[in-house]
């Protein structure tokens, strides 16, 4: 039977750990742990997980850290499920019958070593949901809609490939991405997470897909193609930032319904 271990890192943000805690309690099946890895500056959180009652899964590391990976991989190895997934704080579980429906995923599909599903988030200002398989052949164009906050990786995974570098500040699950390519892989066609666009990846957006390309250049060498592709992306983005470009995606979005 697959078990589930969830982490989530936060820093100074006690209302976002709470929303967090409060989807990952409201599951139909509970995980088999949630690891909270707290390097706060203030001790309000670690006060909160102290004094409230926490379920019996919960646990908690409160400790400063090097940054956004080194807190990923203090959760990576406290955890002792047989799968990992990173749910950040803010972020919530789309559905409650999420952790159910992906345990009974994997259950079904052994041979599969890492997953990821489809993401409910905002793009000029719309909720939609996105979501395609991975494509390895399709690498240059950095993370395409294959979210990190849907994947679902066996901890052995983590083993063999390594786990997050602390050499990127932003496009960490991007590098990790590349070296999941030759890896089992599964696409499961359900939205898995509402995403908070709170975060580092989006209000640093243009300078991720920087990262992209000197992630992606160290793996596979110079790549016009990934270069020129980061650029549309880029274009895209500061496109979406106007009302022209809201306009059009609105006109796009409605389209899909």
């Amino acid at each position: 039977m697959e078990q589930l271990s969830v982490i989530t890192i936060c820093f100074n943000n006690l209302s976002d750990l709470q929303t967090t805690c409060s989807s990952v309690d409201a599951q139909s099946a509970k995980p088999y742990e949630h690891y909270i890895i707290d390097g706060s500056s203030n001790k309000e959180i670690a006060e909160w997980l102290q004094n409230t009652p926490q379920p019996s899964y919960r646990k908690w590391l409160c400790e400063r850290d090097k940054g956004i990976s080194d807190a990923f991989n203090k959760g990576i190895a406290l955890t002792t499920g047989s799968l990992i997934h990173i749910l950040n704080s803010a972020d919530i579980y789309y559905s409650n019958s999420v952790i159910e429906n992906v345990l009974a995923y994997f259950y079904k599909n052994t041979a599969v070593q890492w997953a990821s599903g489809n993401i409910f988030m905002k793009r000029a200002g719309i909720w939609v949901q996105i979501g395609v398989p991975f494509d390895a052949k399709q690498l240059f164009k950095g993370m395409r809609a294959v979210s990190h906050p849907t994947w679902f990786l066996r901890k052995e995974l983590y083993n063999k490939v390594g786990n997050f570098s602390l050499d990127f500040k932003i496009a960490m699950d991007y590098d990790l991405m590349c070296r999941l390519k030759k890896e089992p892989y599964g696409y499961m066609n359900e939205t898995i997470v509402k995403f908070d666009d709170g975060g580092v990846s989006t209000n640093q957006y243009v300078d991720s897909l920087k990262e992209n390309v000197k992630v992606y250049e160290s793996y596979f060498g110079f790549s016009m193609a990934a270069r020129v592709w980061q650029c549309r992306l880029s274009f895209i983005y500061y496109l979406l930032q106007s009302k022209f470009g809201k306009f059009l995606y609105a006109i796009k979005a409605s389209n899909l319904k």
